[in-house]
């Protein structure tokens, strides 16, 4: 009792299985379905012989009937129709089955064909947008060397017409400026560059001026003054107004020549403004016009209450080499 007791659960998970087994042989095994089926085999050809060649099949063979008396009566031989029933009937099973293997061969044949023309249809586009990738590039770096080149050309005109303005500038200053001061400050003048005869706001007609002023001021009065030795000489053009104090510039390098600085002066004198390189100018040196700048920032000129609130000239600085 206490096996039992112990092993209860095992003995009936046992008994139920084996009783849900029994119940399905019952159920699904033990009886035969009914109609029967029917009995299937497998056709072969009529012969009389293991061996033979042809594919034609030969007629059964006729046997001579026995001969017999006249009172008896001619049994006709069989049709052969109904001797050939059974070969025919072969016949044309095996036709059918050829039948439907060569068509089962075509739709395999038809499958394989269109799969095969749907990869070439997939190649062909695959190399078609390969090609137009490659004509995309081809056209993009084209185009990029296109764009390349013009901008070269185009930075090569404009340093070329750049040179070609400072030229004509340099060109212009020294065509201007040629023979209008001498080497020193001795007071020699200069020669003007128009065609004219008389230049002045006086008369009679005559070049008035100063021999050692600015060809190109506008100012026919007394300006200023330059030593002429080694460093600078300074001239100024103001109107209406007198020098307090003219600096001179320090010398910078191995140059000479002349550089005109336009200056913006107030009322009380003070210069607010200079800008170097000014027509007339000789020298092309930026640290001449920047020296040249720091000394007109530094002049002072004579207060005038009368004078514009902001009053423009010019300041001429001349370079020279003993």
């Amino acid at each position: 009792m206490d096996y039992i007791r112990e092993h209860k659960r095992g003995i009936i998970g046992t008994a139920v299985f084996h009783i849900v087994v029994l119940l399905l042989l019952i159920l699904m095994g033990f009886f035969t379905p009914l109609p029967l089926p029917g009995e299937e085999g497998i056709l072969v050809n009529f012969g009389t012989s293991d061996n033979g060649f042809g594919s034609i099949e030969p007629s059964p063979a006729r046997s001579e009937p026995a001969p017999v008396q006249q009172e008896e009566k001619e049994i006709p031989p069989p049709p052969a129709a109904a001797a050939q029933a059974r070969p025919t009937v072969a016949k044309e099973v095996a036709m059918t089955q050829d039948y439907e293997q060569t068509a089962a061969i075509d739709a395999a044949e038809n499958k394989k064909r269109q799969e095969e023309k749907k990869r070439q249809d997939l190649l062909e586009e695959q190399r078609l947008a390969q090609a137009r990738e490659a004509e995309r590039i081809k056209n993009a770096e084209a185009e990029r060397v296109r764009k390349a080149e013009a901008e070269k050309k185009a930075k090569e005109d404009a340093d070329r017409k750049a040179k070609e303005e400072q030229q004509r500038r340099v060109n212009e200053i020294n065509s201007r400026a040629q023979g209008a001061f001498a080497s020193t400050g001795d007071g020699a003048g200069g020669k003007g560059t128009g065609y004219g005869k008389s230049q002045g706001q006086t008369f009679p007609g005559g070049n008035q001026g100063v021999p050692t002023g600015d060809p190109n001021a506008n100012n026919y009065g007394q300006g200023g003054s330059g030593s002429g030795s080694q460093g600078s000489g300074v001239s100024f053009s103001l109107s209406g107004r007198t020098s307090a104090s003219l600096p001179k510039p320090k010398y910078p390098g191995d140059d000479q020549g002349m550089v005109v600085v336009k200056i913006t002066v107030d009322k009380y004198g003070n210069v607010t403004a200079a800008e170097p390189g000014m027509q007339g100018s000789t020298i092309m040196n930026q640290k001449f016009w920047e020296e040249a700048k720091q000394a007109a920032l530094k002049a002072k000129f004579n207060p005038d209450n009368n004078a514009p609130a902001f009053q423009t000239g010019s300041i001429t600085y001349r370079f020279v080499l003993d």
